[in-house]
């Protein structure tokens, strides 16, 4: 029998001043079901079907023709799109939903039989992920050798995200997440063996660690702090990312850096994490770090998330500390 002050994972809490019918995040889960990269009305039912969720974060969906890469996945970065999206949204709300978008470019993650014409595979350094992406004309294929960002990929990377996090508010959502994990592009920059650059983005932590809080600000800047939240992924290896010796560093950096911004929340991919010797230590300093919402997401069920979230009002790390899990 729980007293009162043991939490609930199905109480009402506040996101920044959102309302959410309880603790319960829907995880993003990549689906490739946009045709032409294009929201469809499958989705409608797929995201309406999940609108008891406290709150669902979508699947990766682009911010640009450049950050597509695997075949089928939606982009919020044309008016169709964004007409396609606001559908789903308007279809989360009226059942008492919230919904926030995750905003992903896959930089060296993709291939260019599963982007449009003239599209371009870019990443922080023309190194080449080791592994095969799937295309539905030619099937598996292996990467290709991405092309190095110039300075105006860059600033128009940073653009096409802003814009994108504006387009995502037009289109009705509550907000955006950055996906900075998963080895993606954002994670691309920050781990040195996919970052070789030797200008102020490449080199030490603070400067690997420079185009994601540039690119936060920049979110931040156009729709408000209170709608961005960031996903990271710790001491993961999916998408060939080596571990490298500052992951701690880099991401005790980030959570300091990020609380000051006073984002929503970080949401943490705590899996590989775990398993590494310092990794358990590195989530309980970023829990130090970072005071508003952390989402932690890995296997949880309801009665692990449950006694994580009482262990967490326990150590009085932060008044919401919330457990992902797959429905």
């Amino acid at each position: 029998m729980k007293t009162q002050t043991q939490p609930s994972l199905f109480e009402q809490k506040s996101l920044k001043g959102l309302k959410l019918q309880n603790s319960i995040v829907m995880a993003p889960m990549t689906r490739s079901r946009a045709i032409g990269s294009i929201p469809t009305d499958l989705m409608i039912s797929y995201y309406a079907q999940r609108a008891s969720a406290g709150l669902i974060i979508t699947e990766g969906t682009s911010p640009s023709a450049n950050g597509l890469g695997y075949a089928r996945t939606p982009g919020i970065f044309s008016e169709k799109q964004i007409e396609g999206w606001a559908k789903i949204s308007t279809a989360v709300h009226e059942k008492g939903g919230k919904i926030f978008m995750q905003l992903m470019h896959v930089g060296r993650i993709g291939h260019t039989e599963n982007q449009f014409p003239d599209s371009k595979i870019l990443a922080p350094s023309p190194i080449v992920a080791d592994g095969d992406i799937w295309t539905d004309k030619l099937g598996m294929q292996p990467h290709p050798t991405p092309l190095l960002m110039t300075w105006e990929d860059i600033d128009t990377t940073i653009q096409d995200f802003t814009q994108a996090a504006k387009n995502a508010v037009e289109a009705g959502f509550d907000g955006i997440e950055l996906h900075g994990a998963n080895g993606y592009l954002i994670e691309q920059f920050l781990n040195p063996h996919s970052n070789q650059r030797t200008d102020h983005l490449g080199g030490s932590v603070i400067n690997r660690s420079r185009f994601l809080i540039e690119l936060t600000r920049s979110v931040i800047r156009a729709i408000g702090k209170e709608k961005v939240g960031v996903r990271i992924s710790p001491y993961s290896t999916f998408n060939d990312m080596p571990h490298y010796p500052e992951i701690f560093e880099t991401y005790d950096h980030l959570s300091k850096t990020l609380n000051k911004l006073d984002i929503a929340y970080l949401h943490i991919v705590e899996g590989a994490a775990l398993k590494q010797a310092e990794g358990e230590f590195l989530l309980d300093q970023i829990r130090n770090n970072f005071s508003n919402t952390i989402i932690i997401n890995g296997d949880y069920n309801k009665e692990r998330a449950e006694e994580a979230l009482e262990l967490e009002v326990r150590k009085r790390r932060s008044d919401f500390f919330w457990k992902t899990f797959y429905f």
